[in-house]
């Protein structure tokens, strides 16, 4: 066979050359789409473009409030800080004075625990040496007064049934003696 064949104008030869149209059609057809697809994109970045200067524009107009905002807030932070320095050493400070206030007050209270101990101690020394002088004052009254009052009473009673055993002249009479005793029981 040939290498190179005359192009030949049969069915198949349209069918070929139809191939081309079609194809050519839609490469048309693509590249109209494609430039349509890079309008609208270069409509896009234009209408960002022109958001982005609207934007700026008002940033621009804002950047001098924030500026002014951040200066105010970094001078409000450094007073803040100079006072909260100020704060922390004084509630340091006090907080050393109360410590030491109350150390002083725990010495005080265990000064005075002791002393109201000791002299706890000897209030009981005294009064339970005054209980035993009382015990003693009173045994001595016992047996230094009560005992010869006793004694005395004792005799004095002898001696009234003695004078009146004389004075009824001798020996009691019996009815005497049961009326006695009736009165006794």
């Amino acid at each position: 066979m040939p290498r190179w064949a005359p192009p030949s104008t049969g069915p198949r030869a349209r069918l070929r050359t139809m191939d081309t149209q079609v194809l050519l059609i839609i490469m048309a057809v693509f590249t109209a789409v494609a430039a349509i697809a890079l309008l609208i994109q270069a409509a896009v970045m234009f209408g960002i473009y022109k958001a982005s200067r609207a934007l700026e524009e008002k940033v621009e107009t804002l950047a001098p409030k924030i500026h002014a905002v951040a200066d105010n807030s970094l001078v409000a932070i450094q007073e803040s800080r100079v006072k909260i320095a100020e704060i922390t050493a004084k509630t340091s400070q006090i907080l050393d004075s109360a410590s030491r206030q109350l150390a002083i007050a725990e010495n005080l209270l265990t000064d005075f625990s002791g002393r109201a101990r000791s002299q706890l101690d000897r209030a009981e020394m005294v009064v339970d040496d005054a209980m035993t002088r009382v015990q003693q004052t009173v045994g001595l009254v016992h047996t230094g007064i009560l005992r010869p009052i006793r004694e005395i009473n004792g005799v004095a009673a002898g001696i009234r049934a003695a004078i009146q055993y004389f004075a009824r002249g001798g020996r009691p009479n019996p009815d005497r003696a049961t009326a006695d005793e009736e009165m006794f029981i």
